[in-house]
């Protein structure tokens, strides 16, 4: 009986997609069309389940190259609204084109002066009434027992939104490479999975000084490296600390006038967190999130220094963008 009910479900949701199929029309053509020849953004609105399709179908604009947000329509009334501008594309999800929170939000979009569209199931409601644009994304039933969860409809709503993300895709000529760039984590994940010792600074080419040298040496190495730290050894070249720039800047916030004669010892951060070079990558990137630091000393079985390695070069120093330009 679980099985056969299961089945159903699926039976159902899959024939409502298909039927989509046999709705669409020059209407579905000219929101794509329009949203094409628009210069400013995709906005989509929704509220309760309708909403949490409006957030993804947002997400997947976005990742396949077509600027959207989400607007939910109470926090638009409080003062989000000032978000959405003339040249933007404003769609609304509602599947019985009823929802008060939502069509109390339309004639203030519609004064704004933006084209306005809608996925509904009731192509006569309030709702596709205020519309320019009516995408019919009606079901025949839902399949909740009681036809009164949102399944099928919103299984069908998601199906439109990935419909038109697709095509989209085509009409913009977005590429694999521009996918690519939209999604590091991808890239990112497979560098992930290599061993620290891959990528390290060797010691050999590591910032470091020894215990009871002056502060004035470890600038001079903090500045010809620039990684934003130095590594404190004692004589068997065992790790006692290390001094970053947060450690400057904390000394500075107490007016110590004698920074440069100070030893590195008075400056240092004893017992740092450390990996092996035979650490993945993943673990070192957990580490640094974790504690909020940029730079690992990696040391071997004994705690001496086998290398040093930093944020930048774990995501690959300037492949991976993030918030629009290289980290």
């Amino acid at each position: 009986m679980i099985i056969d009910k299961a089945k159903e479900v699926l039976r159902i949701e899959a024939d409502s997609i298909l039927k989509l199929a046999q709705n669409i029309n020059a209407s579905f053509e000219e929101l794509v069309n329009t949203i094409c020849s628009s210069t400013g953004r995709v906005v989509i609105s929704g509220i309760g389940k309708s909403g949490l399709i409006g957030k993804k179908i947002v997400s997947t604009l976005i990742s396949t190259g077509t600027n959207s947000m989400f607007l939910h329509p109470v926090e638009a009334v409080h003062g989000d609204l000032g978000m959405v501008s003339k040249d933007d594309v404003f769609i609304a999800i509602s599947n019985s084109g009823e929802t008060n929170e939502l069509n109390q939000l339309l004639p203030v979009i519609k004064d704004i002066g933006c084209k306005l569209a809608g996925f509904t199931g009731k192509t006569d409601s309030t709702m596709a009434k205020f519309c320019d644009i009516v995408i019919d994304t009606g079901v025949e039933k839902e399949a909740c027992p009681f036809n009164m969860a949102p399944t099928s409809s919103t299984t069908a709503q998601l199906a439109m939104g990935d419909a038109l993300a697709v095509v989209l895709i085509t009409m913009k000529k977005f590429k694999k490479s521009d996918f690519m760039k939209s999604h590091p984590g991808g890239m990112l994940g497979q560098r992930l999975s290599c061993k620290v010792g891959e990528i390290m600074f060797k010691a050999s080419t590591a910032p470091w000084v020894l215990t009871g040298s002056s502060m004035s040496l470890a600038l001079k190495k903090m500045d010809k490296f620039r990684l934003g730290a130095v590594i404190v050894l004692d004589k068997e070249e065992k790790l006692k600390g290390i001094i970053t720039d947060g450690d400057i800047r904390h000394c500075m916030a107490k007016n110590l006038t004698d920074l440069n004669t100070r030893s590195v010892d008075t400056v240092m951060s004893k017992n740092p967190q450390t990996l092996t070079a035979q650490s993945f990558l993943y673990d070192a990137l957990n580490l640094m999130e974790k504690y909020q630091i940029t730079v690992l000393p990696i040391v071997d079985k004994h705690n001496r220094l086998d290398g040093l390695l930093h944020l930048h070069d774990i995501l690959g120093k300037g492949s991976f963008q993030f918030n629009g330009g290289p980290q």
